[in-house]
């Protein structure tokens, strides 16, 4: 009988998750399977260690992109080699809708999990700290600090949206050097992203050329512009329109990158403060094991 480790956030997604746990316990039972729940925290210091305990044949995450950045640092930084599953179930799913990893034919995907249907994939790595989805640094990585929690909670990836288009008329150009593989150059920029899939903040037109097993980061960078071109290539972004069209955008994609700026700047992780400028980006190919439906 095979046995899996849930490790769930009680409180992303507007605590809703927990209103399905008791589904998802009875989904495995009928397939003669044991759930062992891990209710997760802002720390989550025990949790190598009962994934230890439990030997679990793989983990299910449930939670938004946080917990998913959270529980895989944990298993690459400990040697916990199992696959892992993911219940896309916060206010921003990105990774899970790069696996096209919806809400539809959930059932298919509890049978991909116990037959265990898996492919490896690649994840970034800034400094010692993993990162699954998106490093960025420059005016957009301030807006997603600071949406307020009861904001998101209620409208979702639309509070990002809302704070953003708020921010349009402060947003400035930052002096940065990218570095790309050994290349290096100056750029004036309002921001840099650094992705490995191909979904940012609910958007599939950002990163139109990102894999996830390709052994490569997508660099994306807004190079300065007048305000109605940034007004306009917002308008676009959220319309749908592919980001790599724009002219004041670059793309770039390598095996790693450095980025740094002659302003204190932070970085954002995967939707989470990270470390100040500079950053040094690898990408760490076939990190993870996933299941796939």
């Amino acid at each position: 009988m095979k046995k899996f480790v849930l490790a769930y956030n009680p409180v992303s997604g507007a605590a809703m998750f927990r209103k399905k746990l008791d589904r998802l316990v009875a989904m495995f039972q009928e397939r003669y399977c044991i759930l062992v729940p891990y209710r997760t925290s802002p720390l989550n210091m025990d949790f190598a260690s009962f994934v230890k305990a439990v030997m679990p044949s793989g983990i299910i995450i449930a939670g938004g992109d946080g917990t998913l950045n959270a529980i895989v640092n944990i298993m690459l930084k400990n040697n916990i080699k199992v696959p892992i599953a993911i219940i896309p179930s916060g206010t921003s799913n990105d990774f899970a809708s790069c696996l096209t990893l919806g809400t539809n034919g959930f059932a298919g995907y509890i049978d991909s999990i116990v037959d265990g249907r898996t492919t490896t994939i690649d994840v970034g790595k800034v400094g010692d700290k993993y990162f699954i989805n998106v490093a960025s640094a420059g005016m957009l990585t301030s807006v997603a600090h600071d949406v307020d929690r009861r904001l998101k909670s209620t409208f979702g990836k639309l509070a990002y949206y809302l704070r953003g288009i708020g921010e349009l008329p402060r947003f400035r150009a930052l002096n940065m050097m990218v570095e790309a593989d050994g290349k290096a150059r100056q750029v004036s920029a309002f921001f840099v992203l650094i992705v490995n899939s191909s979904v940012v903040a609910g958007l599939k037109n950002i990163s139109v050329k990102a894999k996830l097993d390709d052994g490569q980061l997508d660099l994306v960078m807004l190079k300065q512009c007048n305000i109605p071109e940034l007004v306009a290539f917002t308008a676009e972004t959220v319309a749908g329109k592919d980001m790599i069209n724009n002219k004041n955008v670059e793309y770039i994609q390598a095996a790693s990158f450095k980025i740094d700026c002659d302003e204190d700047v932070q970085s954002d992780i995967d939707g989470e403060p990270g470390p100040k400028l500079p950053l040094e980006v690898k990408a760490v190919p076939a990190a993870i094991e996933v299941y796939i439906k």
